[in-house]
Parts: C-alpha cells; structure tokens; sequence
C-alpha cells in the first residue's frame, strides 16, 4: 500500500527530492536601528528601552533571548548575562555588550545613571507590572520611562526582502517535512508519534524548533481548532487534520492539511470543497488597499452561505513574522486595517463539526504590489488530499 501510494504522489509532482536550503542574503540590521532612532526622535525622545527579546533579535540578529537593548542617541548596547557572552561576539560591531553580574533592572538603572537618561520610552506590552515597578526603582527618581506601544511593531509590519526569503525557506523546509512522511502515514499511527516524526523531519531540515505545538487531528479531533494531539490512532476512511509549522533563523511559517485515509465521510468532504473554495477566493482577494475585515468576508460569507457560517468561529488569518502570530489579523473581531505589500499573511478558513470532524486549509501570502503571492507549494484538491 505504501508503495503504491508512493507512485501515486510522485506522478502528482510530489515525487521526494534531496533538500537543500537556498543562500541567505544579508540583514542590514544597522539601517532597522536608524530607523527605530528616527522613530523615537519623533516621540521627542532620544534614549528607547527594548525589552522585548524578539524585537532585539530583530534589530540585532541576536536570537538569544533574555536581554534588553537600551538606544541612545549615537549608540545602543545590549544588556545580558553570562549565558551569551560568546554568542553575542558578533553583535560587538553593532552594539556595545554589557554583561550584567546582578538583576536586570539593576542593570538598567546603572545604565540610567552612567548616561544621565532622565526620559526613555519603554514598550509596555512586553513588561510585567512587577518589572516595571523595579525598573522604576532601580532608575531612580527625576527619571522617567514613557510608553510607547507598537514602537518596533510598526517597523516588523512590512517584511524586507531578507525576511520574506526567511519565511520562505521555513516554508520550504516544513513542505518537504510533511513530504517526507505522507507516504508513511497509516492507520494505527497515533497523533503523537505523527508529530513526532513531522517535528523531527523539519528539525532535519534547518528547523531549530516547531513554529508552534503540532496539531495531529485524527478522525473527529478535527472539530477541535487548537486541538493538541495525544494517543488517539488514524483510521482507515476518516480525516486527519495537519497544522504544522516551521522556523528559519527566527522565521515562521504556517501550513494546514486535510487529509482522510481512503474513503471520505460524507460530510467531510462536502466541507472540504467549501472551505477549500472559501480559502481560494480569500486568496483571489489578497491586494494592496484592501482591508483586513474585508478579506476575512470574502471567505466568511461563502461560509454563511452554504450554511456553515456558525461553523467557523474564528479569525480568517494573521501575519508571520518573528512571531507566530502577529499584525496584521485578517478578522471581523478587531479593528480593521489596510493590507500594504511586504506584509506576510495566513489564510486559514475551516469549519468545525463536533462529533464528525473538521476541515481547515491554510496557505502563507506574500501581498505584493498588484495582488498576493502564496508563498506554498503543497496541492489542496480533494484528489491529492485523498490518502
């Protein structure tokens, strides 16, 4: 059976090929901190306190976590800790490295007064109220931290062409992950050795880590949207339900899969050419200009109008980036905003039905100048869903 399946994929163009990652370009980290100087300057303030360990990474390309980035007017220094002493060599060029022996808000505060900073912005989505209470008493009095949310955000919004290949290349490497092991697939397999295996696949691949926790979704776990997998086994003409992700140096990606072992229970497969149509023309939909809310319609009706509407209970889709979830949001739950090209999105419709299953296709789009690239290559047609 493995081997006529086999036979089946590789004349769908599926056939395995030796993997290789493409070259990486340059990050021109020095430019992200200009700009982020520039942005501060325009809050009136010449000295801005990173405390958030993926928004260090990205102004320095350190991905160590656990260290600030404090800005100054002509300079900026990362402060941390032993740990990453040698692993921060190489920022040396772009940033002083302060090693701190004690806490970090004792650190910062000797920082404060080594430079006689009286008002620094802070970005008050990623402190704790029990950090800043002792930032504030360690800086002392007579000096300030002013909140400035969404600060590096704004800059993380719009991809550059290094960070779309980033995402690409995770793309590319969770792709060939779940290629590697569709073939293999069978019923009696449990969720979480399925997992196992794909989360090793992608690590072999360059993937240092799942993008998120691998949703395997046998039979009617698919009804489940965040389900998490455990020892449940797949089963001959009933659906499983792959979410899976990948990272490159830092990078998401986020795919969705459908599949069912043989023949399709019926009400399975109507649902699937529902939402696969749905994803489809939300997909059409993606340009510049376009809204958030208007994208997610165009899926969510279509949904509504083939009766499924209460069915699909969550948000069309969300950007990639550093995070796994990040702006923009593709929902009718928030606040709408206008798509620009360099934002990387997921489209991800399903509908949910307790007690026989669920179905969610999702793609990762690249909106571009005049429209949207997807930046996937996996087939979604029922035919090559079938296993």
């Amino acid at each position: 059976m493995i081997r006529k399946k086999t036979r089946r994929r590789a004349a769908a163009g599926n056939k395995p090929v030796r993997f290789r990652l493409l070259p990486d370009p340059p990050v021109n980290h020095a430019a992200r901190i200009l700009r982020l100087r520039t942005l501060a300057h325009e809050l009136d303030s010449a000295w801005t306190l990173i405390n958030n360990p993926l928004d260090v990474a990205y102004l320095t390309g350190f991905l160590g976590g656990d260290s600030y980035l404090l800005l100054g007017p002509s300079g900026c220094t990362v402060i941390s800790d032993f740990r990453y002493d040698e692993e921060l060599r190489p920022v040396r060029k772009l940033a002083d490295i302060h090693i701190r022996k004690g806490a970090m808000p004792a650190a910062v505060g000797d920082a404060f007064a080594a430079n006689d900073i009286r008002r620094c912005l802070i970005q008050p989505e990623y402190v704790t109220l029990n950090e800043k209470d002792a930032l504030t008493r360690h800086i002392g009095e007579g000096r300030s931290l002013i909140p400035a949310p969404g600060l590096v955000q704004k800059m993380r919004l719009i991809k550059d062409a290094a960070e779309v290949h980033f995402i690409r290349q995770a793309a590319r490497i969770q792709e060939a992950a779940l290629l590697a092991i569709l073939p293999t697939l069978a019923p009696g397999q449990t969720e979480l050795e399925v997992a196992g295996r794909l989360e090793a696949e992608m690590k072999a691949r360059g993937s240092r880590e799942p993008g998120f926790q691998t949703i395997i979704a046998a039979r009617t776990n698919g009804s489940l949207p965040h389900y998490r997998p455990e020892g449940v086994t797949l089963a001959r003409n009933q659906p499983l339900l792959i979410d899976w992700g990948a990272v490159y140096l830092g990078y998401h990606s986020d795919m969705t899969r459908t599949f069912s072992f043989g023949k399709w229970p019926a009400k399975v497969r109507e649902i699937y050419q529902i939402v696969l149509d749905a994803q489809l023309a939300a997909a059409a939909a993606l340009a510049p200009g376009k809204s958030t809310r208007q994208i997610d319609a165009v899926a969510r009706d279509y949904i509504i109008k083939h009766g499924y509407g209460e069915a699909f209970g969550h948000g069309l889709g969300h950007g990639l980036g550093f995070n796994g979830h990040e702006e923009p949001r593709l929902t009718h739950m928030l606040a709408e905003s206008t798509l620009q090209p360099g934002q990387v999105v997921t489209v991800e419709p399903g509908i949910y039905l307790p007690g026989i299953g669920g179905v969610r296709i999702e793609d990762d789009y690249l909106i571009t100048d005049k429209g949207a690239e997807n930046l996937c290559t996996l087939p979604k047609d029922l035919a090559w869903a079938t296993l």
